[in-house]
């Protein structure tokens, strides 16, 4: 994230124009980079088709739509969006790119239980867990076009890897926790210098002619309580492997660790679980100290949830 071009979550159009834009916007990084990706993490990563690879017939047109929803679902898949955020947020380069979340590390390992709702879960069910915390929306019903789509495309990309065993750079990288505590004062440092340029001072992102280029990483319009992301170390591995854009793996662990608590520290959507209070919400949903859903921050309790004025 030099000079503030962060965050993900996290959040961005393809990975080629986001990467245009940022050198539109900032110098080149010449940070030296701090090693902390493990043995199995940095084996080579499996290497999905290209785009040009998809069928031409009748499959392949669902796999071209689920493509088109991933990159645009606000357009494609309306009804079901909340926020101004796409898949590609999190899971950069259309799905395809290691160490963040790519759908080539998640399809081969499913079905599989899942602590967050206490029972095995479809790759389906997984799909329609992002449109509800991730995309602060409505998940579609099973079966839906929309489904069928997504997971046609993340078939498609994931042909000719293992069942159930997990490939190198699935998921988000895990880093080791850092010496320091995350710490807040810490962490609005490094957004200031390396991130708010591109995500704006406020962290609300940019948008051009309508369309999010630089996503926001709290408020309104960004992921609620409920989505992966709002666990720091989620937040933090993400940063470390992919931030500044296209230039992952230049700021300190302990960089990573504090600008993602910082960027957690804000208030978002409520979580869709809430049940009345948050700290009960906290103790069935949040338990854990990588959560700050139900702590006081600067004199604000988090989980308030924000909506539109």
């Amino acid at each position: 994230m030099k000079p503030a071009r962060l965050l993900w979550l996290a959040l961005l159009p393809p990975l080629a124009a986001c990467n245009r834009s940022a050198s539109q916007v900032a110098a080149p990084i010449t940070r030296t980079p701090a090693a902390t990706v493990s043995a199995t993490d940095a084996a080579k990563p499996f290497r999905p088709p290209p785009e040009s690879a998809i069928p031409d017939d009748d499959f392949g047109k669902q796999v071209a739509l689920g493509r088109q929803i991933f990159m645009e679902p606000g357009r494609y898949a309306k009804a079901y969006v909340g926020n101004s955020l796409s898949c590609e947020n999190c899971h950069l380069d259309a799905g395809r790119l290691a160490h963040s979340a790519p759908l080539w590390g998640a399809y081969p390992m499913y079905p599989a239980y899942r602590s967050k709702n206490h029972h095995v879960n479809t790759f389906a069910e997984r799909l329609q867990g992002c449109f509800r915390y991730s995309m602060n929306g409505n998940a579609p019903p099973l079966g839906d076009p929309v489904l069928v789509a997504l997971e046609s495309y993340a078939y498609w990309m994931s042909k000719g890897e293992p069942v159930g065993a997990a490939p190198p750079g699935h998921g988000y990288l895990k880093l080791p926790k850092p010496r320091l505590a995350p710490d807040y004062a810490r962490g609005e440092t490094i957004f200031k210098r390396d991130c708010a340029l591109c995500h704006g001072g406020n962290g609300q992102g940019q948008q051009v002619a309508g369309h999010t280029v630089f996503p926001p990483l709290w408020g309104p319009q960004s992921f609620n309580w409920g989505a992966g992301m709002e666990q720091i170390n989620n937040a933090a591995g993400f940063i470390k492997a992919n931030m500044p854009l296209g230039q992952g793996n230049t700021l300190t662990d302990q960089d990573a660790w504090d600008v993602a608590y910082f960027m957690d520290a804000h208030e978002r959507p409520q979580d869709p679980r809430f049940n009345g209070s948050i700290s009960t919400t906290r103790a069935a949903y949040h338990d854990t100290s990588d959560s700050l859903y139900g702590s006081t921050v600067n004199g604000h309790v988090l989980g308030q949830g924000t909506t539109w004025p």
